[in-house]
């Protein structure tokens, strides 16, 4: 298993240079280039132009520049930003915990609706439920994400005023754990709607290819309840597929939470993303296309693991 894991991190180093490369290119030759904000304005002289160049390095050659990058990144100096000049690291670092925050309950409540919702559709194949979860997931992987928050906020925010329409906290008063449930109930809703409806096919998918097997048949002649049955037999083979749908998901949940934080005004790595966009915040855009990559890595690494450990079957060489 650690020879796998180490293995598997070895083979992700040249997957991250050249996500790294194409990221820096595009940065570099973008209209206006990495100094598009102040090339742009038209009260900048073109010798301050160059005075920000020599600055912030950007007189030397490409290559040059890159290696200097990417030298910074691996012993955690990620730059400064062009505004304020605060380290990259730490501009990002403070955005993390919100963004998981938000991610975490997302996929959570992804993965109890949507395997309840594929379960019952499963076991009750063809009934007026199922029709209605398949027709159901069919409209909800429809609705635009952005088009749903806004909804959200008209319906539960403006009309009825029984949730706040963004941020974190309600500015101006405590923070509390209370206040952060209340902000955080309609992003999470929103960025794990398509998810639900994913999670519910596939579970469902995953649940009728199982309770079909011989096993099965033969457990349920024993006389055993059919609880135990889904829960001691089909689960645990049903639940392989499904371990690797939670791995593939990630890029989505970060370009989900993109859209969502930036809807709701959620003060994570979406927003700020956003904002650097704006901004031309080259550096931060680097730094956080490198997290992104750096964590979707990780993340199918750690679904390749768990399903190694639940399916004996699965040899991890």
């Amino acid at each position: 298993m650690l020879y796998y894991m180490a293995k598997r991190l070895l083979q992700a180093v040249p997957l991250l240079i050249g996500v790294s490369i194409i990221a820096f290119a595009m940065m570099h030759f973008a209209p206006g280039g990495p100094l598009a904000v102040y090339t742009l304005n038209p009260t900048i002289t073109a010798q301050d132009i160059e005075r920000i160049k020599h600055v912030f390095g950007l007189d030397q050659p490409v290559h040059i520049q890159y290696l200097k990058w990417a030298a910074g990144m691996f012993t955690g100096n990620w730059g400064n930003t062009f505004f304020g000049g605060r380290p990259v690291f730490d501009v990002i670092m403070e955005r993390v915990p919100a963004t998981f925050l938000l991610m975490g309950s997302s996929m959570s409540m992804a993965i109890i609706l949507g395997m309840l919702i594929g379960i019952i559709g499963a076991v009750r194949r063809y009934s007026i439920f199922d029709y209605l979860a398949t027709t159901g997931a069919m409209v909800t992987l429809s609705f635009p994400t952005f088009w749903f928050g806004l909804m959200t906020i008209f319906i539960f925010a403006v009309k009825l005023g029984w949730l706040p329409s963004g941020g974190m906290f309600t500015l101006g008063e405590e923070e509390d754990i209370l206040d952060l449930l209340e902000h955080l109930i309609l992003p999470t809703v929103v960025l794990a709607l398509v998810l639900v409806a994913q999670w519910s096919r596939y579970t469902r998918s995953s649940f009728l290819e199982v309770i079909h097997q011989d096993y099965i048949r033969t457990a349920r002649s024993k006389g055993l309840s059919e609880g135990r049955i889904l829960l001691r037999h089909a689960f645990p083979n049903a639940l392989a597929p499904l371990i690797a749908l939670a791995g593939v998901q990630l890029p989505w949940l970060f370009s989900g939470a993109l859209v969502t934080e930036t809807i709701f005004g959620w003060p994570g790595m979406g927003r700020l993303f956003v904002d650097a966009l704006t901004m031309k915040e080259y550096p931060v855009l680097m730094g956080m296309v490198m997290v992104t990559a750096m964590a979707v890595i990780l993340g199918n690494l750690l679904a390749d693991v768990l399903n190694a450990i639940i399916d004996p079957r699965i040899r991890l060489d």
